[in-house]
């Protein structure tokens, strides 16, 4: 029963799609993020944070709940209401390729 259990799991891990975000897609949609977060991702303005280096995941994660309604920011929110799920996973992973 167990090896069923673990063959179940692992065929599960691995049916799912996995999205890796596009960086040089990215950078492409990037336009209007840098006039507060930076060309390169590194705010000029301490009240913007700076999107450079951090974890693909996490940005990710923040564009959609700025989508979804679970944060609220009035600025952030209809920015990321123009990003499909594709455009979320190229930005991110080209925030996530900058140091």
């Amino acid at each position: 029963m167990k090896k069923i259990t673990l063959a179940v799991a692992a065929s599960l891990m691995f049916a799912s799609p996995v999205f890796a975000g596009d960086a040089a897609a990215g950078k492409a949609k990037t336009g209007m993020c840098a006039a507060c977060h930076g060309i390169a991702g590194i705010s000029a303005v301490p009240m913007y944070p700076n999107l450079a280096g951090q974890k693909e995941a996490y940005i990710a994660k923040q564009l959609k709940d700025f989508k979804a309604g679970k944060r609220k920011d009035p600025v952030m929110a209809p920015m990321a209401m123009m990003l499909n799920d594709e455009d979320i996973a190229n930005i991110a992973a080209y925030y996530a390729s900058l140091r």
